[in-house]
């Protein structure tokens, strides 16, 4: 089996002995086809090339990671992404999350702290043919106002409380999945939905481990 082929075998598994926590035995099709089209060595630093399809998070500088396969997976499930969808991702890290979102729906836009990281992310989603990805550097706890209201908001970092500013343009109806801080040093991925009304409703889903989401623009470094 090839390496693409034994990270979605992977996923499949770890999808059954987490579907206790998550109600997910199985991903959505357009899922599925993303993970399997998106070229994740692509988004991996050249030394870690051979490892890019391990189900495991890598560096990818300046502190960060690349996230797992698996939680990539979950957490574009969890969405529920159509192919008419605005979405806003906040951490754009690599770029892979982008990409796999960019595979089904219309548009997304993707904010990034870090400059050195955002900017690089740009010219690579470019370079691959994302054309629908549009990169912001800045802090994503302010969302993108003017592209508002998403109908998914996917965060990659944790944080103690939601942004007020992401649940704001989170259109109704919507969906928002993130990593919340817990009371106990823990960390829970969280599902956030907006109803017609408004009311915001929070659905934990399964601990897990996060770079915390920072809210004042970094120094570049290295």
């Amino acid at each position: 089996m090839d390496p693409k082929g034994r990270m979605l075998q992977e996923i499949e598994e770890e999808l059954r002995l987490t579907v206790a926590h998550t109600g997910r035995s199985v991903l959505r099709n357009e899922v599925w086809e993303a993970l399997a089209a998106v070229p994740r060595q692509e988004f991996v630093p050249p030394a870690l090339a051979g490892e890019a399809y391990g189900n495991a998070p890598l560096p990818i500088g300046q502190g960060q990671t690349i996230s797992q396969p698996f939680i990539v997976a979950l957490m574009t499930d969890l969405l529920e992404p159509g192919p008419g969808h605005r979405v806003l991702e906040v951490g754009t890290g690599c770029g892979y999350q982008a990409a796999v979102l960019a595979r089904i729906v219309a548009e997304v836009y993707s904010v990034e702290l870090r400059r050195a990281l955002g900017e690089a992310a740009d010219r690579r989603l470019k370079r691959l043919g994302f054309a629908n990805v549009a990169v912001r550097i800045g802090d994503g706890r302010r969302g993108w106002p003017e592209a508002a209201p998403f109908d998914g908001i996917l965060v990659t970092a944790a944080t103690p409380e939601i942004p007020q500013a992401l649940v704001e343009q989170l259109a109704p109806g919507g969906r928002m999945v993130l990593p919340l801080d817990g009371p106990d040093a823990g960390q829970d991925l969280m599902l956030v939905t907006k109803d017609r009304e408004g009311k915001v409703i929070r659905q934990p889903v399964l601990p897990v481990v996060f770079v915390p989401l920072t809210d004042a623009v970094a120094p570049d470094e290295g």
